[in-house]
């Protein structure tokens, strides 16, 4: 890859994963003694989680766009960007994430997705301590899986 390039995406990727980093702090701070009886903390926490998937996807769009140019908007776009970011993809770019960040983010997507879509419906303290973990073991691994993807791309580079 040419160097200018790869300045650019890797400023491009370090900046999203600033703004990544700044959302896992706000959810963090909002999880602070986290009460079941708590519905606007509660809320509040679900929303920091939609953030933080929102974030991620939007990394995952920097990379998509840089090397394979486009998205296509259709019904399951979500889902095809996340399993697109798991496969290295010869010739053009490694993988970005791990099987085991995968996993985690797609779980993370499908709160996301009811998030979203289940209007009136209240969040479960239990369904959201699951999700708030899954963050949590996300953040050194997506941090891992960012550092391994741009040592991978600067050594074919070299």
């Amino acid at each position: 890859m040419e160097e200018g390039k790869l300045a650019v995406l890797q400023a491009d990727i370090e900046g999203q994963m600033a703004l990544i980093e700044e959302v896992h702090a706000t959810l963090e701070e909002r999880a602070a003694d986290l009460q079941p009886g708590n519905e606007m903390q509660l809320e509040s926490v679900a929303y920091q989680l939609h953030n933080l998937y929102n974030a991620i996807e939007d990394l995952f769009k920097i990379v998509a766009d840089h090397f394979e140019n486009q998205i296509a908007e259709t019904p399951r776009w979500h889902t095809e960007l996340l399993r697109r970011m798991r496969e290295e993809i010869p010739g053009v770019r490694p993988a970005l994430i791990s099987r085991e960040s995968y996993t985690l983010l797609n779980g993370l997507r499908g709160f996301r997705h009811f998030f979203r879509h289940a209007y009136g419906v209240p969040i479960e303290y239990a369904q959201l301590q699951i999700n708030l973990e899954k963050a949590r073991r996300l953040r050194p691994l997506l941090q891992q899986d960012v550092t391994r993807f741009l040592q991978q791309l600067r050594g074919a580079s070299e």
